[in-house]
């Protein structure tokens, strides 16, 4: 009778690997990748399994009790949906089910943007095979902290009351002059009823409503104002390092803190540029590389808020500074200083100066709230200095 050589210690072992080997089939086959393509109603999805075929797919009602029914048993699954109106609370809801949730950047995923085969279906089974390939293919966003985002909606509603307001101005004055009259010049903050008193009496009953719904809109963005304040002083004190930088009001600065959430998300503050669209695009082919205009990748509003920051900075009345020099170095060319080029090529370098100093502004404001240090104007400057050292 032959005898068994292995001992016991050694069976308990390949009992444990054969279980663990078992578990992880067992896992694998029970994982799937799948692509969810938001509607406003009802959204199209698609399952594939671990060989990459078509487990399911169908639609779902944007409900949440639809949704846990039809995704709470994928559990340790990944799902990939696109930027949208509705890929926030739906990324949240679905995460909740012990699905991982990428969401894809809607403007980076051109297999779908510039597909001429498009439909819900065919996006919902692409979504899936990129994520099941790779999904730096999707270009995924990170996720803002839940109560980041509420914050950050504050900058949105009183971002939209300005723009209703803006075009409620445009209108109204051009009615205006439509019939000969003009409004006064004014800040936009001052634009009222009182703007018609002395109108004939019906043009002034027509206008008069128009001027309230602009009061309105001001009052609104008065009070979003002092709660951004407020809630930037009591939970983003970091904001006030930020306004050291001459043009940089409590806006910016908390629109900053609040789209980047976090501050160690980048290696380098210089990666800001590019992460905002502040650089130029690429189109380059072999010998073909042409120069192109800034990629406006990113953040749209922050973006916006950054150039509105350095027109500031660059204004006759803003102190000097190593930013405000670096911009009209730009601006003043030799050509230019020598009255060589024309009003329109003297607008344009200003613009590119602009959007160079709203990058380095960008980058400036990053490194101050990455190292808390206070503001110099001056700082490289004195980093060139005997001793190396900023005062």
């Amino acid at each position: 009778m032959k005898k068994n050589t292995r001992t016991e210690t050694e069976m308990v072992m390949a009992a444990t690997v054969t279980a663990s080997q078992a578990e992880e089939s067992s896992s694998e086959e029970e994982r799937y990748w799948i692509g969810l393509d938001l509607g406003d109603k009802e959204s199209t999805y698609c399952v594939l399994d671990r060989v990459g075929e078509v487990a399911s797919r169908g639609k779902v009602k944007m409900r949440e009790g639809e949704l846990k029914r039809t995704f709470g048993g994928y559990r340790g699954s990944q799902l990939a949906v696109e930027t949208g109106t509705h890929w926030l609370w739906i990324s949240q809801l679905i995460s909740q089910m012990g699905v991982e949730v990428v969401v894809a950047n809607a403007r980076k995923v051109h297999l779908i943007t510039k597909s001429r085969k498009k439909n819900d279906a065919q996006d919902a089974e692409t979504l899936a095979r990129l994520l099941k390939a790779d999904r730096k293919l999707l270009s995924p966003i990170v996720h803002r902290s839940p109560e980041a985002q509420q914050d950050l909606l504050r900058i949105r509603a009183r971002a939209q009351a300005v723009k209703v307001r803006t075009e409620m101005i445009k209108a109204v004055q051009g009615l205006a002059k439509s019939v000969g009259m003009r409004l006064r010049h004014g800040d936009a903050d001052n634009r009222g009823v009182d703007q018609v008193e002395n109108w004939e009496p019906e043009l002034a009953e027509i206008l008069r409503p128009a001027l309230s719904l602009i009061e309105v809109c001001t009052l609104t963005i008065q009070t979003y104002n002092e709660q951004i304040e407020k809630n930037s002083a009591e939970k983003y004190p970091e904001t006030q390092r930020l306004t050291q930088v001459y043009g940089v009001g409590t806006l910016t600065a908390t629109a900053v803190v609040l789209t980047l959430d976090d501050k160690t998300r980048f290696k380098q503050s210089r990666q800001l540029g590019p992460y905002l669209g502040l650089t130029r695009a690429q189109r380059q082919s072999s010998s073909s590389d042409p120069q192109l205009g800034i990629s406006k990748e990113g953040d749209s509003y922050l973006r916006t808020l950054l150039v509105q920051s350095a027109q500031v900075l660059l204004s006759e009345r803003a102190p000097d500074s190593e930013l405000k020099r670096f911009g009209q170095r730009i601006a003043r060319s030799d050509q230019a200083q020598a009255g060589m080029l024309s009003d329109k090529e003297r607008r344009k370098r200003k613009k590119v100066a602009v959007v160079a100093v709203a990058r380095k502004l960008a980058v400036l404001l990053h490194r101050l709230w990455v190292t808390g240090e206070d503001y110099d104007p001056f700082y490289a400057a004195k980093r060139q200095q005997p001793g190396g050292k900023a005062a």
